[in-house]
Parts: C-alpha cells; structure tokens; sequence
C-alpha cells in the first residue's frame, strides 16, 4: 500500500514503506507480543533511532497504518463513487481489486486475530459506506430494505462483507474481484 503526498520527502516514504513491509513479514512469522521495534528495524535494515523518528511505538505504527489503509480505500471508492448510483458491483469490484493488489498487507492485518484495529476501521468504513448506501436507496419504490430496522442492516451488511472478504483472502483469493463482487451484490439483492 503506498500513500504518496507531494510534499513528503521520497526518503521518508520509503523508510515507512520499509517498516511497513517488516511488520508485515514479521507479523507472518510470529505473534504480535514478539514483535520489538529492534526487530523491525533490523529487518527493514535501518537504524533503531529511524524507527523513532516516524513512530512512537508499534502501536502508534499500526494506528497510522491502519489510517493509510482507510485513506487508501476511501481513495478507491472516491474515483470510482460515480459508479455507486447505477450499480454497486463495479464499486465493490474495484475495492476487491485494491484488496487483491495489496493482498499480502490485507491477509495479514484482517486474518489476524490479534490485531483487531484493521479490521475496526474496516467496519466502520463499510458501516459508512452502506448507510450512504441505504441514505440513497431510501423511498426507492422496489426498496425491499423498508422494513428492516437501518442499524441492523448496516451491522450485518458490513459484517456480511468483512467476513467474505476475510474467507477469501484466507483461501488465496479462488475467485476475481469481478466474480466475487457480483455474486456479493446478487446476494445482498435477494
């Protein structure tokens, strides 16, 4: 995942993108409670002092990561948003595709249960996004949702999504993000 700011030094992007990706390698190895800053910066191979110099801790890295991841998919879902008023498949095909892209980062921050900030953030995202979901479809004559209470569909539609997604990451992804998302949206239609 690369977030990219004109203003930010091309050195400080890459640093992160290297404790990024040392995390990550290490989270695929072992728990959470073994990780120390020193043997992220060994395997990113930079200083222990250039960690400090972008994150307090491991936990202010992972929150900043899991900001990015957000930042990432709001930007996913902001230049394809003309696409969400026709159908909602193209919009979720290409979430599923950023997913797809950056699997590596997202098998191991939502498969894992020790971690649960990625996958927060995630449901609150798509908790956002269906209720603006449910906002528009609101007095649409062939809206079956009517008479659902709103709460209660935004849980369960987000949490409908996160565990799909999850089950597919987990299974090496079996199917496109194309497929996938359309049999997600004949889902949600029946």
């Amino acid at each position: 995942m690369n977030k990219t700011t004109s203003r930010t030094d091309p050195r400080i992007l890459r640093t992160r993108q290297l404790l990024r990706n040392a995390v990550i390698e290490l989270l695929e190895e072992m728990d959470i409670e073994k990780i120390s800053v020193n043997r992220i910066a060994e395997r990113a191979k930079i200083n222990r002092v250039t960690f400090y110099l972008h994150y307090r801790d491991l936990p202010d890295m992972l929150e900043k990561m899991a900001d990015d991841m957000v930042e990432d998919i709001h930007q996913v879902v902001n230049n394809h948003s003309e696409l969400a008023d026709k159908e909602d498949w193209p919009l979720l095909e290409n979430l599923l595709k950023h997913i797809e892209e950056n699997a590596r980062f997202y098998k191991v921050i939502l498969t894992s249960r020790q971690i649960t900030i990625f996958t927060d953030r995630l449901f609150k995202l798509l908790s956002e996004m269906i209720a603006e979901r449910l906002e528009r479809k609101q007095g649409d004559p062939g809206d079956s949702s009517a008479n659902i209470q709103r709460e209660i569909a935004i849980w369960y539609g987000s949490a409908a999504l996160i565990g799909t997604i999850v089950a597919w990451l987990r299974k090496d992804m079996p199917y496109t993000p194309s497929y996938l998302a359309r049999q997600i949206t004949l889902l949600r239609s029946q």
